[in-house]
C-alpha cells in the first residue's frame, strides 16, 4: 500500500522508500544507538573487563532490534492501526500460554519456550495495548470518549492483561500496564473524574490487595520502608544499591574499578540492577549523563507523537513514550531506594532480549508515526453518538 503525502498543488503523491528513509527521525536512531553501545561498556564491566558471557551476546540482540526498528518505521502507519487489535490478541493468547504451560524462574512464571528461545508475552503487551488503545479511539467520535458506554472496552482492555500478569506474578509489569493504559485514557480526553474515582477505588482495595500478595512481594513493600528491618534478607539488595551509588562521589572510581559491583556485593548488577554500574563507575555526572540521555530520547519520542496529523499516531505515540518514560523512571527509583524493587529493566541497557526487543519494536512503530505524521486516518464509528 502506498503511503501520500499532500503536494504542493494539493494533490497527494506516492512517498517512495528513498522518501521515507529521509524522513526518518536519524538523530533519534543514532541515540538509541549510543544507548545501546554504552550498555555493551557497562557489561563489558561487569563481567571484569570481558565481553563474555554478556556484552557479546548484547550487541549482537541489538544488531537484530535495529533491524526490527527499521523495518517497523519503515511500514505504513495504517497498516500498524490495522495489525493492533490482532497484535493485541496474539498477546493476550501469549499471557494466557504463559498462565498454561509457562516456564518459571526466580520465583515466578513468566515466559513461553519457542524452542530455544524463551520469549516473554508481558513485555510485548505494553506495546500491544497502547496500539489497540489507540485504534479504539481512533474509531469514535472525541466528543463521546467520556461517556461511561465508551469506557467499558478500554477498561476491559487493559484489565484483562493486568489480571493476567498479576497472576504470574509481576506487580512491576502490572503496574507499569495500567499505567500505560491510563495515559492513552488522558490523552484521549476521558474526564479526570473517572481517574479520581479508580484511584479512590484503588485505595480502597489496599487491604484486599495486600492478602493476595505473595510473601516476597509484601516483603519487598515492608523492605522499601525500612530496608534495615532485614539487611541481610530482604533489604540486601537496595541496601548495596544505595551503598554503590553513594560510594561513586562526583566522578567514580573509574571504569572497572567499582568495588562493591566488582566483588559481587551488588546482585543481579547485569539486569535490573545495572544503573548503579553507571553511578559507582562514573559518580553522579556519569549518573546525570545518562539520565539526561535517557530525557533527550523521551521528549524527542514525545515531540514525535505530538506532531502526528492523525488521532491514532498521537495517542500511539504518547503512550509510547510515556512507556519509555514508566521503563526508566521506575528502574532507576528502584536501585535508588525511592520505590519497591519490582523487576524493571533498564531499556537498551540491562541484559535481556525480549525486553530490548520489545522496546525496539515501539521505538519502530513510533518511528513509523512520525514518517507518516501528515497522513489522515479513517475514523469509521466518528458518526455514532
Amino acid at each position: 500500500m502506498a503511503i501520500t503525502l499532500a503536494g504542493m498543488d494539493g494533490q497527494r503523491r506516492p512517498l517512495g522508500p528513498a522518501e521515507r528513509l529521509r524522513r526518518l527521525h536519524w538523530p533519534f536512531v543514532a541515540l538509541v544507538c549510543v544507548i545501546a553501545a554504552i550498555g555493551v561498556g557497562l557489561l563489558y564491566s561487569v563481567a571484569g573487563g570481558s565481553l563474555e558471557p554478556w556484552g557479546r551476546a548484547h550487541a549482537w540482540r541489538f544488531a537484530a532490534a535495529i533491524a526490527v526498528l527499521l523495518a517497523a518505521a519503515l511500514i505504513d502507519v495504517r497498516l500498524w492501526m490495522r495489525a493492533a487489535v490482532p497484535f493485541y490478541l496474539a498477546c493476550l493468547a501469549g499471557l494466557l500460554a504463559v498462565e498454561l504451560t509457562g516456564l518459571s524462574g526466580g520465583g515466578a512464571t513468566r515466559w513461553i519456550g519457542l524452542g530455544d528461545l524463551q520469549l516473554q508475552p508481558s513485555e510485548f503487551m505494553k506495546l500491544a495495548l497502547v496500539l489497540a488503545l489507540a485504534r479504539y479511539y481512533q474509531a469514535i467520535d472525541a466528543r463521546t470518549v467520556s461517556r461511561p458506554t465508551r469506557l467499558v472496552v478500554p477498561a476491559a482492555l487493559i484489565a484483562l492483561p493486568v489480571a493476567l500478569v498479576l497472576r504470574q506474578p509481576d506487580l512491576g509489569t502490572a503496574a507499569l500496564l495500567a499505567a500505560g493504559g491510563a495515559v492513552v485514557l488522558l490523552a484521549a480526553g476521558v474526564h479526570w473524574l473517572y481517574f479520581a474515582l479508580a484511584a479512590l477505588g484503588a485505595a480502597g482495595t489496599v487491604p484486599l490487595v495486600w492478602q493476595g500478595l505473595h510473601g516476597y512481594q509484601k516483603a519487598r513493600i515492608l523492605t522499601f520502608l525500612d530496608p534495615e528491618r532485614d539487611p541481610l534478607g530482604a533489604g540486601y539488595h537496595i541496601i548495596q544499591s544505595k551503598i554503590a551509588l553513594g560510594s561513586g562521589g562526583w566522578l567514580g572510581k573509574g571504569y572497572i574499578h567499582g568495588t562493591q559491583s566488582q566483588l559481587n556485593f551488588v546482585p543481579e548488577k547485569h539486569t535490573d540492577f545495572i544503573f548503579i554500574m553507571v553511578g559507582e563507575e562514573f559518580g553522579f555526572v556519569g549518573a546525570s549523563a545518562m539520565i539526561a540521555l535517557f530525557a533527550l530520547v523521551t521528549l524527542l519520542a514525545l515531540a514525535m507523537a505530538l506532531r502526528a496529523k492523525n488521532r491514532f499516531g498521537r495517542l500511539a505515540g504518547i503512550g509510547i513514550s510515556c512507556m519509555l518514560f514508566a521503563y526508566v523512571f521506575v528502574n532507576i527509583a528502584m536501585v535508588a531506594g525511592l520505590v519497591p524493587v519490582v523487576g524493571v529493566p533498564l531499556p537498551l541497557v540491562s541484559y535481556g532480549g525480549t525486553a530490548m526487543m520489545a522496546v525496539m519494536l515501539a521505538l519502530g512503530v513510533l518511528l513509523s508515526i512520525h514518517v507518516n505524521r501528515d497522513l489522515a486516518l479513517p475514523r469509521p464509528l466518528a458518526r455514532r453518538r
